[in-house]
């Protein structure tokens, strides 16, 4: 594995070939991990985003490793924050995280490991179009604040469980996580966490989303037996 220098407390610095490109990200593996969770930024985010780092942390704290990776390359990004268009091509971004996924399944540190999806924003619906493409190696999707619309068709070929978190006060969000969930097939859940607003910046809601998306992963990746479940909820959770 292409490993580099410790970058800090979200892992080490990673280069993983995604098609015709090389993207960098974080790679942080506990010992004994339960599985691995790959992360999906959106809306303009990369790898350096506070919240997700955050949800990466927590989740390295429950047994799984995590892998926060930039789906765009420097001079990509450059252009989006110019144009704001790439952070809403979801079949580029799908594309990426098909190849980053392809990557971790042949690395020797990570390629027993089972493969989830932690998708924000627009991050989600690319998560949602890829786990469709890889059925068989991704086991779990979550999103958190995310447009699990944009995937479009995908939806109906979606078969793997997915937890959708939203908060209570991200109105135009809810109907579209409500909508896309009605066209998936897959055993699905939408969490609305009370009072929170689409970046979860009030007290306490970036927490629950963590403790939500550490008992779904634990439940999907982990291998039969191990996963010592603590079911999670905030609440306000419709099953399906």
């Amino acid at each position: 594995m292409a490993l580099e220098r410790n970058s800090g407390e979200n892992g080490r610095l990673v280069r993983v070939p995604a098609g015709p490109v090389v993207l960098e990200g974080n790679l942080a593996l506990p010992g004994g991990a339960l599985g691995i969770v790959l992360f999906a930024h959106g809306s303009g985010s990369s790898r350096f985003s506070p919240r997700n780092r955050a949800v990466a942390r927590a989740l390295g704290g429950e047994g799984l490793a995590t892998l926060l990776i930039d789906l765009l390359t420097p001079e990509e990004e450059a252009e989006d924050n110019e144009t704001a268009r790439l952070r809403f091509d979801i079949d580029l971004l799908a594309e990426r995280l098909v190849g980053a996924t392809d990557w971790l399944a042949e690395q020797p540190e990570t390629g027993k490991l089972r493969i989830g999806y932690f998708g924000a924003s627009t991050g989600a619906g690319a998560a949602l179009v890829a786990a469709a493409q890889r059925p068989n190696t991704v086991r779990a999707v979550v999103s958190r604040g995310g447009r699990p619309d944009l995937a479009g068709a995908a939806l109906a070929r979606v078969r793997v469980p997915t937890l959708l978190i939203v908060g209570g006060n991200d109105f135009p969000v809810i109907d579209m996580n409500r909508e896309a969930m009605a066209r998936m097939q897959a055993k699905k859940r939408l969490e609305i966490i009370p009072g929170a607003t689409h970046l979860f910046e009030e007290p306490g809601t970036l927490e629950q989303v963590a403790r939500l998306a550490a008992a779904w992963f634990r439940t999907w990746l982990a291998p039969s037996g191990k996963a010592g479940l603590r079911e999670a909820s905030s609440g306000g959770a419709i099953l399906d």
